[in-house]
């Protein structure tokens, strides 16, 4: 079954989702309009436990709600040009956005400046401050039908998927210039025997998934490697060897075939 084959937890997906995007949009609790959430427009760091690192202005509105009341979220999502936004990954992190000082504010400078290049204008005006979303609980949606909450204490201890910075360059390749390779894949390892097109829509460390085509019927499969992947050459490797055993198979079955119709 399909539900046994492994794939990221969504502590996991979250991390990798967070350290492709680097704004979000940060609600506070509005101190004019009492009840009322603020919704800014907010770029953001993470320290080594994924909590969000912000670089806010004392004069922004949003600055001067969380002093009033700490509480906000953060939502970050994927990009969803040409296609349904809701289909897009997002996540919701609530927390407590505590104002860093002294060594805790020195600390994260150049995390935050490698992610935020331009805030090198800024960063050191008087009136600038970091703040750090100390994270409560997250709500993660991965897609239609795909959601839950994710602890906090799994998702500081998670890691992006190692595979994510290559993932999409592996995805035009092998869409692109393996064509009948993955329409092989999915004859043998989708359980689409007699599919006529398929398509590689994802991959990270423990496996990828096809979108496949049988006569006008489409579903979706997805296939493990054989052990996790660290990197694009290792993901290579993986997938030339699930081809040839694929390959070999079919010329064994073959084969096997033709020695059966000789009895």
């Amino acid at each position: 079954m399909e539900s046994q084959v492994p794939e990221p937890s969504f502590a996991e997906r979250v991390r990798t989702l967070l350290s492709q995007i680097s704004v979000g949009t940060l609600s506070t609790h509005s101190d004019k309009h009492e009840g009322f959430p603020f919704g800014s427009v907010m770029p953001f760091a993470l320290d080594d436990e994924g909590r969000p690192i912000l670089l806010i202005s004392a004069m922004a509105m949003h600055t001067q709600n969380l002093l009033k009341n700490p509480r906000a979220s953060l939502l970050v999502a994927q990009e969803s040009v040409g296609r349904d936004p809701l289909g897009a990954a997002r996540v919701t992190l609530l927390g407590e956005a505590q104002r860093l000082e002294g060594e805790d504010a020195a600390s994260v400078r150049e995390i935050y400046l490698e992610r935020q290049e331009n805030a090198r204008y800024w960063v050191d005006f008087k009136d600038f401050f970091f703040f750090r979303l100390e994270v409560v609980d997250l709500y993660y949606v991965g897609g239609f039908g795909v959601m839950g909450w994710v602890e906090a204490q799994d998702f500081s201890t998670a890691r992006p998927d190692p595979l994510a910075p290559s993932a999409a360059g592996i995805l035009d390749h092998m869409n692109a210039d393996h064509a009948d390779a993955l329409i092989l894949l999915a004859q043998t390892l989708g359980g689409a025997e007699d599919a006529q097109e398929a398509k590689m829509t994802s991959v990270d460390r423990l496996g990828f998934r096809l979108r496949m085509r049988s006569s006008e019927r489409w579903q979706s499969r997805r296939i493990p490697f054989s052990e996790s992947v660290k990197d694009s050459g290792a993901a290579r490797k993986a997938l030339v060897a699930m081809v040839k055993a694929a390959r070999m198979g079919i010329a064994l079955c073959q084969d096997s075939c033709r020695a059966d119709r000789t009895l």
